[in-house]
């Protein structure tokens, strides 16, 4: 099939055709198969944190606490790395190759993980698992975006994105099993662990095996009758569930082909400075406050309230199950009430509640169950509005680059608000001092609020529309 030069401009009726089909099992089966790249990543921080003193003991890889915090640094960096490598290909050579990819080097990695003989191996697998899932976010979240109807997209990319805490969830319950000595011994857990993951990945590969290459992105590299052919096959499959009804106007395109990196950094930072402002905001705000929060929850229950070690995981459970229905309950109200106001919301109410449970830690007035169930409600809405930060940079940048704009709100959400506020608050933490934990907590607070400000002056309406539409609205 031609492949239409760089430049030329044509009409479409893929992408009306695409938004205008209902719901049916065929959408199920592609948020399953793309969507568990959040649990899977869930699942991979509850574990090597639940089974971080494993490591430690001489029958396994003897790590001191500097070792188990470099691992934890290599996946963080991994992930970056992954971002923008597999990020930069997905736009260069299309999200199915990538989403494959990337899946397929998860897999490998946390496989291989549990192998790991040394400190130097470990670091290297956890690496490079970070690097599969980093890949992971750009290529399946320009995928999904790409191939869900608009009036639906807000909702359940919001609770694909929410799936990390199924992983957490799942997590936890592993965890519970493996550091039981009767039902696997110490030396073997964390392997047996590790292994948990590798296996979840390896069956979801089977799932992306059909699934198809974004028509949207074929479009956007000239290839439009390839288009046209994927998305006949879509239609056929969702008409033998739901009948079809007619489809909008014909969308006026260009070919883009591969677009150079001087042409992304003019779309970000000359056409669109407004939307690369907010979303930079809200990624590195969402970040700090879940990363800082988060990573350090075992210590605080542990130091603060008594909680033995091994019963961290019943903790867990409930906190993760609040962070998953935030965005499955709320998310709807961002197809029906719009992006900026549900944005900003969401934000800067998260950042209340954080405030308010880290007050109540810092003045003695919880236990570890309450202090838990102030997490729950505050998390219950910060899931939403982190959820919306992944959203709104995949949707906001055209497809020719989606990939790209994805991979780098994450790195720098990653890199400046994730890998500095576990080190702030684990070491505010150390010091004892429940008031020097408020302090961190109330930063998180405040880049919460700064968020949402930000939100309700720069938002854009893209409720419902395409994503043709979105590249064209005001800047």
């Amino acid at each position: 099939m031609a492949q239409l030069t760089p430049g030329t401009r044509f009409l479409s009726d893929v992408p009306a055709r695409l938004d205008r089909l209902p719901w049916s099992p065929w959408h199920w089966r592609i948020v399953v198969a793309l969507g568990v790249t959040w649990m899977l990543d869930g699942l991979e921080v509850t574990l090597v944190g639940a089974v971080a003193p494993l490591l430690a003991r001489p029958d396994t890889l003897h790590l001191d606490d500097a070792q188990i915090g470099a691992a934890a640094t290599a996946y963080l960096a991994g992930a970056i790395v992954g971002a923008l490598v597999f990020g930069r290909l997905s736009d260069m050579f299309g999200r199915k190759r990538l989403f494959f990819v990337t899946l397929a080097l998860y897999v490998a990695a946390t496989a291989m993980t549990a192998l790991s003989w040394s400190f130097a191996s470990f670091a290297t697998f956890r690496a490079l698992t970070g690097a599969g899932i980093g890949g992971e976010s750009s290529a399946v979240n320009s995928a999904i975006d790409e191939l869900l109807p608009a009036r639906v997209r807000g909702h359940a990319d919001l609770a694909i994105n929410g799936t990390y805490w199924l992983g957490t969830a799942l997590g936890a319950v592993v965890t519970l099993a493996v550091v039981n000595a009767s039902l696997v011994p110490g030396a073997l857990a964390w392997r047996v662990a590790f292994l948990v993951g590798a296996v979840l990945g390896a069956g979801i590969l089977l799932f992306r095996r059909h699934l198809p290459e974004s028509p949207r992105w074929l479009l956007l590299h000239g290839y439009v009758d390839r288009a046209d052919a994927v998305t006949r096959v879509i239609e056929k499959h969702v008409a033998r569930h739901r009948p079809l009804p007619p489809h909008g106007p014909d969308a006026m395109l260009t070919a883009k082909g591969t677009v150079t990196f001087a042409a992304i950094a003019r779309e970000l930072v000359r056409r669109h400075p407004r939307r690369t402002i907010l979303g930079m905001s809200l990624m590195i705000a969402q970040a700090f406050a879940y990363n800082g929060v988060f990573f350090t929850y075992a210590l605080v229950l542990v130091r603060f309230y008594g909680v033995p070690a091994g019963s961290i995981g019943l903790y867990l459970v409930p906190f993760a199950i609040a962070n998953m229905l935030g965005p499955i309950v709320l998310g709807g109200l961002f197809d029906r009430i719009g992006r900026r106001p549900m944005i900003a919301t969401t934000y800067m109410l998260a950042g209340v509640l954080i405030a308010v449970a880290g007050a109540g830690l810092a003045g003695g007035w919880l236990t570890a169950v309450t202090q838990t169930m102030l997490w729950s409600i505050a998390f219950f809405v910060a899931s939403a509005a982190a959820s919306s930060a992944y959203l709104t940079v995949s949707e906001l940048f055209p497809v020719e680059l989606r990939g790209m704009a994805i991979a780098l709100f994450y790195a720098l959400g990653t890199a400046a608000g994730g890998a500095a506020a576990p080190a702030l608050f684990g070491a505010l933490v150390q010091t004892g001092e429940r008031g020097r934990v408020l302090d961190a907590y109330l930063v998180g607070a405040v880049l919460m609020e700064l968020g949402g400000i930000a939100a309700a002056v720069l938002g854009v309406p893209a409720e419902r529309k395409s994503l043709e539409q979105i590249a064209e609205l005001p800047r």
